[in-house]
């Protein structure tokens, strides 16, 4: 599990907009620190070095718009990641 950050805003199609200090990857799941699925990485904007992120949520918009205060995180498989590691 890796710190994303906290949404900034929800766009006018539902997404939350968050900045990120990596690029994660796209379709990545989405949790709360309660392990709660939130949705999935569904865009990455900006510059590199900072890049932000959009999640589409699969809960209901009232619910997204709580979750701008809270922290949310990429729900990271130790297997791929280890893997990764070790070919670089």
């Amino acid at each position: 599990m890796r710190r994303l950050g906290k949404p900034l805003h929800l766009t006018a199609r539902g997404d939350l907009i968050i900045r990120v200090d990596f690029t994660p990857k796209i379709g990545s799941k989405v949790v709360t620190k309660d392990m709660k699925e939130v949705g999935q990485i569904f865009d990455i904007l900006g510059p590199v070095k900072t890049p932000y992120v959009s999640v589409k949520p699969q809960v209901e918009p009232v619910i997204a718009e709580k979750l701008v205060d809270e922290v949310l995180y990429e729900l990271v498989d130790e297997k791929k990641r280890r893997y990764s590691k070790r070919r670089k």
